[in-house]
């Protein structure tokens, strides 16, 4: 009688649901988080549980309160991309962590593959990241999905604003994102390295807004300045002075 119940608790154990902890930067970014976090809501039914953690880095307009409407768990921190992805992933209570920036949308299917990626358990040494795309027609857009798509299959280096799906364990023991105005994702992307990175079939869709305001050339060309400097050892607080 007791193997019985012993093998009902394991069953037990065996079935619970993992809880994917959605970790998302914000600073006065209202206008576009119903739809980010609207597009995390499948993962519930692909067998996750689903927690959403905003942090916030002082936004002026309204920001939060539009976070905490939609049901997310809504946190204060410093200004700084780095600083609150660290500060967000403190606060979630998941095993498995994904970063996403309030500007990206992931597209239907992405739950299902992530759920899939969660399952296999040699994945808790690894992490995966989205297909990078622009919610641009422009030819311009289009070249940019090819640049980055070679620059993480060929470097191993994804952008923050390709989401990154990585089990906690792994996370905590590389010490997490770094309190960095920028370059936090790239720094973290070489402490997983190039090996372990699983690039994912699902689209991450972000916003082009910056793209069309700096321009298609320019804006990517400063992109490759800022990353050629970190490489080069500049610190990234200077970088971002120069970022602007």
């Amino acid at each position: 009688m007791a193997r019985e119940t012993g093998g009902r608790r394991e069953a037990a154990a065996g079935a619970r649901r993992p809880v994917l902890s959605a970790v998302v930067p914000v600073l006065d970014a209202a206008g576009t988080l119903p739809a980010v976090l609207a597009a995390l809501e499948p993962a519930a039914g692909a067998g996750f549980d689903l927690e959403i953690v905003v942090a916030d880095g002082g936004s002026r307009d309204g920001s939060a309160e539009v976070a905490a409407g939609l049901g997310a768990r809504v946190l204060s921190a410093p200004r700084g991309r780095g600083t609150q992805l660290a500060a967000g992933a403190r606060a979630a209570r998941g095993e498995w962590l994904l970063f996403l920036h309030a500007d990206t949308v992931l597209e239907p299917g992405w739950a299902a593959e992530a759920a899939g990626f969660a399952a296999d358990p040699r994945n808790r040494e690894r992490a995966a990241v989205f297909a990078f795309a622009l919610d641009d027609d422009a030819p311009a857009a289009r070249r940019m999905e090819r640049i980055v798509r070679w620059r993480v299959r060929r470097l191993g280096l994804p952008y923050g604003d390709q989401g990154l799906l990585v089990h906690r364990r792994l996370h905590d023991r590389l010490g997490g994102h770094r309190d960095w105005p920028l370059m936090e994702d790239v720094d973290l992307a070489r402490r997983i390295g190039r090996r372990r990175i699983a690039p994912l079939e699902a689209r991450a869709v972000t916003s082009a807004a910056r793209y069309r305001r700096d321009g298609w050339l320019a804006r990517p060309a400063r992109n490759l300045f800022c990353l050629a400097l970190f490489l080069l050892g500049v610190p990234p607080r200077r970088i971002a002075r120069l970022y602007g």
